[in-house]
């Protein structure tokens, strides 16, 4: 899974950087460098036939759903096909832009985070599902989560599921509307980074702490 992440750039940023030069912006967040659930954050999304990049809830549940499943923040994305996800695959698509992830080893009590990013420390962009709606009782009902994988090679050392990462190119076509649920499910799944694309290290354990902000926590351990 994926809990937490590091999107310490600001939003215009990695809009910069990903080519969207002309996006609509509805965000105020700033950088962060240790991205919680339950928090508003930058998400890139096309609505209208416009390039848009607005906060959006990291946490998700239907109001339909309420009380008969949990609030989730992670979508495996070998589920998306189901009764649950596939209205947001046709509907909800994103992307979360950020400079890597947080994953966990060791026992409780003694959890040691790693910092996991690009090799060439380029952005990350993370797929990602949305209700970009209203909500009425929960703000989870208009929430996003990351799509996750199983990981593979050397990251099952740290955790056995991942964000779905995909090259700048490959993420906007994910986004467009065009693109059938079924033709953005195939291309998540041949145009997923590799495990080898990516390399981590171990982090300051004030990273454990929700809401915790400091750009050293995402520095490697001892720097």
């Amino acid at each position: 899974m994926c809990g937490r992440f590091d999107q310490s750039q600001t939003a215009r940023y990695y809009a910069g950087v990903f080519g969207w030069t002309d996006a609509v912006y509805d965000s105020e967040s700033g950088p962060a460098w240790n991205v919680s659930p339950g928090s508003y954050r930058p998400v890139m999304h096309v609505q209208d036939g416009e390039r848009r990049v607005d906060d959006v809830f990291w946490s998700y549940r239907p109001r339909w759903a309420e009380g008969k499943v949990p609030i989730v923040v992670n979508a495996r994305m070998d589920k998306l096909t189901n009764r649950y996800w596939k209205p947001l695959l046709k509907n909800g698509r994103a992307i979360v832009p950020a400079e890597g992830w947080y994953e966990w080893t060791g026992e409780k009590g003694h959890k040691q985070p790693w910092h996991i990013h690009r090799k060439e420390r380029k952005p990350l962009f993370m797929l990602a599902l949305a209700n970009f709606g209203s909500f009425t009782e929960n703000r989870a009902e208009a929430g996003f989560v990351l799509v996750t994988d199983e990981a593979d090679k050397g990251m099952l050392d740290i955790h056995d599921r991942r964000p779905v990462v995909l090259e700048a190119p490959d993420a906007e076509l994910w986004l467009d509307p065009a693109l059938s649920a079924e033709e953005a499910l195939d291309l998540a799944r041949r145009a997923a980074l590799p495990s080898d694309a990516f390399e981590w290290y171990k982090v300051s354990t004030a990273v454990n702490r929700a809401g915790a902000q400091d750009p050293q926590m995402a520095l490697p351990l001892g720097e």
